[in-house]
């Protein structure tokens, strides 16, 4: 059990650790696993070297673990004089903050090195105390050694792959061949000879064999002494690039921070920002395995638009999720076309292609079941419409057939001058039932509204009020509370679940925190004039139109009074 005394936030819902200096990294490998909100995250797809990342995998399985990221915390205490140095998050370090002999003195070598060339140019290096990371990717470059050299080739390219390319071919030809000489096979007058004897066939196999082994070896001897002569600068680059991100995976790892954090800073699992309807949804991440978001996304409780991505410059595509968290979601629909920008900026064509609808606030979920309700009755209308049209169609067509098939065959003899049809008389019993059924259904909604309005009519004014405001609760009500609900759950952590995380805590995005997430257009206040908008009445027709108003409503509320005690 760790002594030390651990600083704690609350981020996203969550009590989380707050590791905030190099002591918090040196007892880093004493915090329990409990307490991290990230156990395992994937090296690559996110908004940070991978090569960092891959560098910390020790065990090369694709996946950063908690146990592998306390590793990286004290090697790198080990190595630096304070690791209070780290939350530079700069790719460079003095040369006094390493502790490490080895690694100090390659770090002098490549300063000197350096030193000596911007001098001979009669110059002077600015600060000769620092090393950074071009300082070693330069010495790595400039490394030289002396190579093992590759054997030429023991016969002509066009030779040699002529032979590479018919070498099945002669095979089966010499084969072909000593079975023939045997009377056991005869060759086919089509098949084309090699133009050289078996033997010499086979001498230039073993001529290749030899020089492509030859060639394999020096390649390989000259890999391995590149690889060497690179050895020494490996832990140094390595200090470099953890000495920039480790700080950033911590605050991504062991909690949320950058994710919460207020300014601009973004979680390494942010990809960038969409752009649609007006809006800039800067909550996104790239969609690593769609099947596991089929499972997973729903349990988010955020309204989520999956977008197919593609950069014609970059030739990439790629898929991408954002969550939709402030305004209305009328003309977010399958198909709808949108920008992404990448964190470096990069524009991407998107076009939607699923949606998971989710309340996105209290407001937008008042008007819902009106939405859907509306929605409903227009696609009701249009079908009903459509079936009457298709009905009216077939019968149009089946007159015409039907004219068509009685029309007289074209003959001499003068055709019979059609009878005129007797119009059938009407038959007042046989819709007796049909009025019956009309008048008792009119009598029933009469009764019914009859009891409204004799029961509305003994209200207060205030009553009345109260009645109209709990049927918008009847109606919006279910919608709302499902809402509020969803809203105070809405989490992160599903999300990146889907994408191979391996989460340990929730990582609430309350109303407040979802407001910052999406950015919507907003307009100053102003006096415009649209020229296709016809020109709005005089205000004293406006009041005039108002009272009239009030008076037919005031007339029929009487009249409704007075009919509801009449009867």
């Amino acid at each position: 059990m760790s002594n030390y005394k651990w600083n704690y936030v609350s981020v996203g819902g969550s009590t989380r650790v707050k590791i905030s200096s190099g002591e918090d990294v040196r007892h880093l490998p004493e915090l329990d696993k409990k307490l991290w909100t990230v156990l395992a995250c994937p090296t690559t797809g996110l908004e940070i070297d991978s090569e960092s990342l891959r560098l910390m995998d020790t065990d090369g399985n694709g996946k950063l673990r908690v146990t592998e990221v306390q590793e990286a915390a004290k090697w790198l205490c080990s190595v630096l004089k304070n690791p209070q140095t780290l939350f530079r998050q700069r790719a460079e370090l003095k040369l006094d903050d390493i502790a490490d002999e080895t690694i100090l003195s390659v770090a002098k070598e490549i300063v000197e090195s350096k030193k000596s060339k911007v001098e001979s140019e009669g110059e002077k290096l600015d600060k000769p105390e620092l090393i950074t990371l071009a300082d070693v990717d330069a010495a790595l470059e400039a490394i030289k050694i002396d190579e093992v050299p590759v054997p030429a080739a023991p016969i002509e390219a066009d030779v040699m792959a002529a032979h590479k390319a018919k070498k099945e071919e002669y095979t089966a030809y010499y084969e072909l061949d000593k079975l023939q000489k045997i009377g056991l096979a005869q060759i086919p007058e089509e098949t084309v000879k090699p133009g050289m004897t078996e033997k010499k066939y086979q001498e230039m196999g073993a001529q290749i064999a030899a020089w492509e082994e030859a060639k394999k070896a020096a390649e390989e001897a000259n890999a391995k002494a590149l690889t060497d002569a690179k050895a020494k600068y490996m832990p140094l680059r390595k200090l470099l690039l953890l000495s920039r991100d480790y700080v950033l995976l911590l605050h991504n790892f062991v909690t949320l921070q950058d994710f919460y954090d207020l300014s601009d800073k973004l979680g390494i699992f942010q990809a960038g920002t969409l752009m649609i309807d007006q809006r800039a949804c800067h909550l996104c991440l790239r969609v690593t395995e769609m099947a596991k978001h089929d499972v997973q996304a729903g349990l988010s409780g955020m309204f989520l638009v999956y977008c197919d991505c593609e950069n014609q410059t970059l030739k990439q595509k790629m898929q991408i999720v954002a969550a939709v968290t402030m305004g209305e979601v009328k003309n977010l629909t399958i198909g709808k076309n949108a920008v992404f920008y990448d964190r470096q900026g990069r524009e991407w064509d998107a076009t939607v292609y699923k949606i998971i609808d989710n309340p996105i606030s209290i407001r937008q979920a008042f008007w819902t079941p009106y939405r859907k309700f509306g929605n409903w009755v227009t696609e009701l209308i249009n079908k009903r419409a459509a079936e009457k049209e298709q009905k009216q169609f077939e019968n149009v067509t089946a007159k015409v057939d039907e004219k068509s098939q009685q029309m007289p065959a074209a003959t001499d003899a003068p055709a019979e001058k059609p009878q005129p049809q007797k119009a059938q008389a009407f038959d007042i019993a046989k819709f007796a039932g049909i009025f019956a059924a009309f008048g008792m259904a009119i009598g029933a909604i009469g009764t019914m509204l009859v009891s409204i309005a004799k029961g509305w009519v003994v209200l207060t004014w205030w009553q009345q009020i109260l009645v109209i405001l709990g049927l918008l609760l009847l109606i919006s009500g279910p919608s709302m509370l499902i809402a509020f609900l969803k809203l105070r759950r809405r989490n992160l952590a599903p999300l990146l679940n889907a994408n191979g995380w391996a989460v340990n805590a929730d990582a609430i995005i309350n109303v407040l925190f979802g407001a910052t997430l999406t950015d919507q257009a907003k307009y100053p206040v102003l006096k415009l004039k649209d020229p296709f908008v016809k020109e709005g009445m005089p205000t004293w027709q406006k009041w005039l139109i108002a009272a009239l108003v009030v008076v037919v409503v005031a007339a029929g509320a009487w009249l409704v009074y007075k009919f509801a005690y009449a009867v």
